[in-house]
């Protein structure tokens, strides 16, 4: 068993119930009690992520039952738990809510494999015993998740918090852990748009959202009381070995020459696991962060990696860089090989169109786009690789997810696609996986830890790139 690893989930009855703002609260007064602690995402928000990563003061994880296996999820916990006097788990949409009626994947599974007691918080909003009613509801709903306490949000006033407290404790058990009224400069604390909350590397960071953030849960949630209920949880059993059939990624020789992989870093480009740079460094790459909205070069490279953004909001400052667009357009023709996802094919593309403007990107692909204003794929995504590629062998499976409000409206003959999408929306027509030369442009969204064959052959390119120039 491993040591003890105080932890707690944070989940809802919804989307949109509060988790976040919770969560945050929790970790910037926790921390700044002179606690430190480790803090996860449970699913593949990038966004969330980030925001906890900002309020702990370090790296934060995403724990996917999908994208990952369930060894390479508890080792992932474990290794970053280890240490902190506490860790926080944010789940997402509802407590048992999955891909599926059964719950397959849900804040709840996670939870059970966690062996992690739950904090359910319940939206307050014009209700009181019915209230009770989704806490008993969730409690019974699986005698193996541990629902071991509530908090209240949106709350009214002092006459409806003592009713509600009073049938969530009556009819369930449970202790309240917190009460957060209902105001509107909480409900404004952390601004939102279309893919979710504004990204931190976009947001004015004062001192002051930490000190607000921390003095709602000073003030609205009992601290001593969670962080008790965190102490509580077990030890873990220590995480599995990998099969032998399972490939894992060992740290590259010391004494090879690194390979030189550049990376877009901006507030254009933000949406990047850790593990997925992590694993390139592991497999020898020396990475090179590099601005598509300010420098106006490429350095010099073996690959090059463009994760997922927003692009649409960037989108004049990454037309008018049109040295950078050059450069790379002139480098993709060359060989460099290139890997985009999702915000990194928008880049690629010719151009997309945004509010009625259309914007001129890098036109390494013969494609243009339009950024719609409802979802064009959101959730979890499987692909088959179909044809050669500089990245991966045929036949492999990957899994994945995707959020994207682009789509492709134009297309020419001059470009094939390679992956067979088996779930999710992809490009259209059960396609995705742009492929021209050495670059390939897809929605698909990979984590290093599900995908272990990504690192490894975004670096084999990169290798044969350089010998062969």
């Amino acid at each position: 068993m491993t040591p003890p690893l105080p932890r707690v989930v944070i989940a809802g009855t919804g989307g949109d119930s509060g988790k976040t703002l919770v969560s945050l609260s929790l970790v910037t007064a926790w921390r700044g009690r002179g606690h430190q602690v480790a803090a996860f995402k449970k699913g593949p928000d990038y966004i969330d992520r980030a925001w906890l990563a900002w309020a702990s003061g370090m790296e934060a994880r995403n724990l996917d039952q999908y994208l990952m296996p369930e060894p390479r999820l508890l080792g992932s916990f474990v290794e970053t738990a280890a240490g902190a006097r506490v860790s926080l788990v944010e789940g997402n949409r509802g407590l048992h809510d999955g891909m599926d009626g059964e719950g397959t994947y849900s804040t709840a599974e996670l939870a059970k494999v966690l062996d992690a007691p739950v904090v359910l918080l319940l939206d307050a909003t014009k209700t009181t015993r019915t209230a009770a009613a989704m806490a008993l509801g969730c409690l019974r709903m699986d005698p193996e998740c541990n629902v071991a306490g509530v908090i209240l949000n949106r709350v009214a006033g002092a006459r409806h918090e003592r009713v509600i407290r009073e049938a969530v404790q009556g009819v369930t058990g449970l202790p309240v852990l917190g009460v957060i009224p209902r105001r509107a400069d909480l409900a404004n604390l952390l601004p939102d748009r279309h893919l979710g909350l504004v990204t931190p590397q976009e947001h004015d960071l004062h001192q002051a959202l930490a000190d607000r953030l921390a003095d709602l849960a000073r003030n609205h949630l009992d601290l001593d009381g969670l962080l008790a209920l965190a102490d509580s949880a077990p030890g873990l059993p220590e995480p599995a070995p990998e099969p032998e059939s399972e490939p894992v990624l060992t740290p590259v020789d010391p004494s090879a020459e690194p390979v030189r992989i550049g990376y877009f870093s901006d507030a254009a480009f933000t949406f990047y696991y850790p593990e997925n740079l992590q694993s390139l460094r592991w497999a020898g790459a020396d990475l090179i962060e590099i601005s598509a909205l300010s420098d106006q070069t490429l350095p010099a490279l073996d690959g090059l990696y463009i994760g997922g953004g927003f692009p649409e909001t960037q989108a004049r400052g990454l037309s008018e860089n049109s040295a950078l667009r050059s450069a790379v357009r002139e480098a993709a023709a060359g060989g460099l090989p290139v890997y985009a996802e999702c915000g990194g094919l928008m880049y690629l593309a010719e151009s997309f169109t945004w509010l009625d403007e259309t914007y001129p990107m890098a036109g390494v692909l013969p494609l243009r786009l339009a950024v719609e204003r409802r979802p064009q794929g959101h959730g979890y995504m499987e692909v088959e690789i179909e044809a050669d590629n500089p990245f991966f062998p045929a036949g492999l499976r990957l899994r994945g997810h995707e959020f994207h409000y682009s789509r492709v409206i134009e297309e020419t003959n001059d470009i094939s696609t390679v992956y067979r999408v088996i779930r999710g929306s992809g490009t259209g027509h059960g396609r995705d996986g742009y492929r021209k030369g050495n670059t390939l442009a897809s929605y698909l969204h990979l984590h290093a830890l599900g995908t272990p064959q990504w690192a490894p052959g975004l670096l084999a390119a990169a290798r044969h790139f350089r010998e062969d120039e």
